[in-house]
């Protein structure tokens, strides 16, 4: 059996990808696969794709070309196509496999687009750079003039290729050898970088250079067998170190002043023996770690705990969340790219059809004005339409039009009163109105035309743990294991259902986002009292912080888990359910967490002031939601007054944040929050935390230090309906936005509370 394939990461990760808005195609020729990671809120999504022996990635106008073994495959986005791929009105692309180019066995290594689209391969068995046309396998375009003529033979290993100005510029190799695998010979530092305009070598006796680029008007290198990012002045050859990373580094890109590196575990072999790496690294990584190219400090990482030990290529694609297709996905057969000039000879079609599909792609991607106004376009000519009755309806919620959406909706259901969809989704509305009475009955009606509707059940579970109704809403909140969007943890163990485990092991899974794993870890130690030992999978980024709970016997990563681990297993938000937790008998004493000695932060300059932790962007964080982010400049105004002193504990932040931090004089503590037990020792410090509703905020809850959370009018069951004072965390002020985005308000609501509590 395959092994499988898991990963970690930390929080800082996804944040990045969300804002470049950007996602990243990763490259692991050892597992075969082609590996896609988005962010999805908190999280990343992991999509892997099997290819043979994947290795170079470029892209170049929606264009993503892969060398895979003796092959190159090109892959087109379809934009079109993206809300078509299951779960339906997720992506927001689609790559489609269209072509292949067979090249033979060249081990293809870096490949670059040149200004014309025209595709440049590293050809690393014939020591050339090379280009494809129709006629041929490849054409050879350029070999190092050290080597005398083309063979298959590997002579200096030539593998990195840098584009400079739209034309190929640099070139890494191993050697500079003119024999066959002349290169292994002096392996370890033997590496030399190369500017191919003038045939000059730029510098030599690197160990093991790979991935050259030019980025912001400077020459970056991997050299690999060091573990080190470097730049080097292409007239003089001075190299300089910029980081220092736990792996064997190829495959790198930019996110503005961040680099994204790929890293390989390295084994124990002729190839790689004698490197600096493995003489300085024991505990070596396989993954994506991403540094901060000015300061040189690793901000976020991805490590694979199973199935993956090596990565060549690493290349960003601008998407926040596309598809990328198999070769045999059924979307291929049903997809089509047509030239323009050809879709004059194509039939039309029905022009309200086409009126339906405009409407819906308009509501896919967010344009709910376009879309409203399509709708009530078609409804002028079909008033009785029961299908565009329901999508307006949908589109008027979406936009908070609460009371619109509820007219078409009950006209949907006039004509047609089993609409499960319609009858949900006037739930919604109602909800909106924070009428949840009738939001309720609404969700009990769509249950009623379909009893396994599992959105019904959870949204209907949802506004019941808001109104505080715990023992009807933790078994309605469980439907979410059966929605889309949830991933069960697969195991071959039972669920615990609440049965004696006294004498069993139990394994707690974290799920959904940070915030919601601190939240629960209340009832950990309820479960340890109930079973013989407590095992908890969690993030890398809660490790720290769940290993010093005295409840948890062994902390472990998510990966591939021994079969004999453990007896029963549990998600850490069904724990609530299972030991019938009642607003009642709620645990409500804190802190129930507690920061291990080990972790080191600085101390914070004790000027005399009280210190006001800041966090301003929930999730989607830079594509500003008014449900969950608040914009930095409004979340400044608290800053004004300088009888505070006012603490950044945002991440990442972006160049222009950081700018506007220091224009305010608010402290940046970003390289400090390396895990969530770092950044609790820094809040420890503080004498409050403002934060929009964030995992920040449920970590300074659990720690008892007081905080306020500031929220929409709609914000999550975890702060119930009305409360002021949060029933979770009994240190923390709850305030809501009197109209749904409205920040301003609410940013002088707590300033007012600031200036009361400490003035």
């Amino acid at each position: 059996m395959a092994e499988e394939l898991h990963s970690q990461h930390t929080t800082t990760f996804p944040e990045l990808l969300k804002q470049a808005g950007a996602s990243l195609v990763v490259s692991t020729y050892q597992a075969g696969k082609l590996i896609l990671l988005r962010a999805n809120g908190e999280t990343l999504n992991t999509h892997f794709v099997s290819l043979p022996k994947p290795m170079g990635v470029a892209f170049s106008e929606g264009r993503l070309s892969v060398g895979s073994g003796a092959q190159v495959i090109d892959y087109f986005n379809m934009a079109n196509v993206g809300p078509k791929v299951e779960p339906i009105n997720t992506h927001n692309g689609a790559f489609l496999p269209r072509r292949t180019h067979v090249t033979g066995d060249i081990d293809i290594h870096e490949m670059g687009f040149d200004s014309e689209g025209e595709l440049w391969i590293v050809n690393t068995k014939m020591s050339c750079l090379c280009t494809l046309d129709i006629n041929h396998s490849i054409v050879p375009r350029w070999r190092p003039p050290f080597i005398s003529g083309y063979d298959l033979s590997d002579r200096c290993h030539l593998n990195g290729l840098a584009m400079r100005d739209g034309k190929p510029k640099y070139v890494t190799a191993l050697g500079t050898s003119d024999k066959p695998a002349g290169w292994r010979d002096n392996k370890a530092f033997g590496g030399m970088l190369m500017d191919i305009e003038s045939n000059t070598m730029i510098t030599d006796g690197l160990s093991m250079p790979h991935s050259p680029r030019w980025y912001r008007n400077k020459l970056w290198v991997l050299e690999s067998g060091a573990g080190q990012l470097i730049t080097v002045d292409e007239n003089t050859g001075e190299k300089t170190i910029v980081a220092q990373v736990p792996g064997f580094c190829r495959g790198i890109d930019f996110i503005e002043r961040y680099a994204v590196i790929g890293l390989s575990e390295v084994r124990e072999t002729a190839v790689f023996a004698g490197l600096p790496l493995t003489e300085r690294e024991q505990d070596r990584k396989c993954g994506v770690w991403i540094v901060d190219i000015e300061t040189g400090e690793t901000v976020g990482f991805l490590v694979f705990s199973g199935g993956v030990q090596e990565i060549f290529s690493v290349q960003l694609v601008p998407w926040s969340y596309p598809a990328l297709l198999d070769l045999d996905d059924p979307l291929l057969h049903t997809s089509y790219s047509i030239p323009d000039e050809a879709i004059k000879d194509f039939t039309p079609p029905d022009p309200k059809l086409v009126k339906v599909e405009t409407a819906i792609q308009h509501h896919r991607r967010g344009q709910h004005k376009e879309a409203i106004d399509q709708y009530k376009n078609i409804l002028a000519d079909e008033p009785d339409n029961v299908n565009i009755l329901y999508h307006l309806g949908v589109a008027l919620s979406d936009s908070e039009q609460w009371d619109d959406a509820i007219d078409y909706l009950d006209r949907a259901i006039a004509l047609q009163s089993n609409h499960a969809e319609a009858h949900n989704s006037l739930g919604h509305a109602y909800a909106g109105k924070l009428d949840f009475d009738k939001s309720l009955s609404s969700y009990e009606a769509a249950i009623g035309c379909d009893q396994s509707y599992a959105t019904a059940h959870f949204n209907l579970g949802c506004i019941k743990l808001k109104q505080g109704d715990f023992e009807t809403g933790w078994p309605e909140y469980e439907w979410r294991w059966k929605m889309p969007t949830f991933q069960p943890f697969n195991c071959p163990q039972p669920r615990w259902q609440g049965e004696d485990i006294s004498d069993k092991t139990i394994l707690v899974h974290t799920e959904q986002g940070n915030g919601d794993a601190i939240q629960f870890a209340r009832f950990l130690p309820l479960v340890k009292a109930r079973c013989k030992m407590l095992i908890i999978v969690c993030t890398e980024s809660l490790r720290l912080l769940f290993k010093a709970m005295d409840c948890i016997d062994e902390v472990r990563l998510p990966g591939i888990l021994p079969a004999d681990l453990f007896d029963v297993y549990c998600p850490i938000m069904s724990l609530a359910g299972v030991l019938e937790i009642t607003l009642n008998t709620l645990h409500k004493e804190t802190p129930y967490l507690t920061i291990p000695k080990e972790v080191v932060v600085p101390t914070l300059i004790d000027n005399g002031k009280p210190k006001i932790g800041l966090v301003w962007a929930g999730s989607p964080t830079q594509q500003i939601n008014h449900h969950r982010s608040c914009p930095i400049e409004k979340m400044m105004k608290i800053t004004q007054d300088d009888r505070f002193d006012f603490y950044s504990l945002q991440v990442p932040l972006t160049t222009e944040h950081k700018q506007v931090l220091l224009d305010h004089q608010v402290f940046d503590v970003e390289q400090e929050l390396v895990s969530y037990a770092h950044t609790g020792a820094l809040v420890q410090q503080m004498d409050m935390v403002i934060s929009v509703c964030t995992s920040v905020v449920h970590l300074s809850g659990a720690l008892n230090i007081p905080s306020l959370v500031l929220l929409s009018p709609h914000a999550d069951w975890r702060w119930l309906a009305d409360e002021t004072q949060s029933t979770w965390y009994p240190n923390t002020t709850v305030m809501r936005q009197e109209t749904s985005g409205d920040w301003t308000e609410l940013i002088q609501r707590a300033s007012e509370h600031l200036n009361e509590r400490f003035c």
